[in-house]
């Protein structure tokens, strides 16, 4: 079995964000199913023609979209938020809080590898940015004034994620 023929059975559901952003750069970079923790490497035109303006100019120029905009800020489902632009797991639907900040807000990453933070000095002010691990994607920013039991809130830009919801990846 090929290894985008394989992929297509790793998800019931092809419609799902998840298998999406898997599917998407399969067609890109064949090459990216047999190491899924490879850093992923791209030209500003790759990157450009898999993104949407509005994901580019978040994404790869460190944008942000303007607060209560975005269509994951007030969204609620059972299931994991990927980076739309590489498919890496980020975050757990059961981190995500409401935290008024006009952006959707998590208390911590699925996993500690998948994001990575750099100093921000943008704006006049010190942040710290959150990146993707594997493809280097601006996310957004990280601050010390979240819930327990962190003290953080990851705040996200809803361009940079995907939804993968569980209903859709069980049958």
């Amino acid at each position: 079995m090929r290894p985008r023929e394989a992929l297509r059975f790793a998800f019931v559901r092809p419609n799902n964000a998840l298998f999406s952003a898997f599917y998407r750069e399969a067609i890109l970079s064949p090459t990216l199913f047999y190491d899924m923790n490879k850093k992923i490497r791209k030209s500003e035109a790759e990157w450009k023609a898999v993104l949407s303006p509005e994901q580019y100019r978040i994404l790869r120029e460190k944008g942000t979209e303007r607060a209560f905009s975005g269509v994951l800020y007030d969204h609620k489902g059972d299931g994991t938020y990927v980076c739309a632009a590489c498919g890496q797991p980020l975050f757990a639907s059961l981190a995500k809080y409401d935290s008024g900040c006009g952006w959707p807000s998590f208390y911590q990453p699925e996993d500690g590898d998948a994001i990575e933070t750099q100093e921000d000095l943008s704006g006049g002010r010190v942040r710290t940015e959150v990146l993707c691990s594997r493809c280097g994607s601006h996310l957004g920013h990280v601050f010390a004034d979240g819930p327990n039991p962190t003290g953080l809130r990851y705040c996200i830009n809803s361009a940079a994620l995907d939804f993968a919801d569980n209903a859709s990846q069980t049958a």
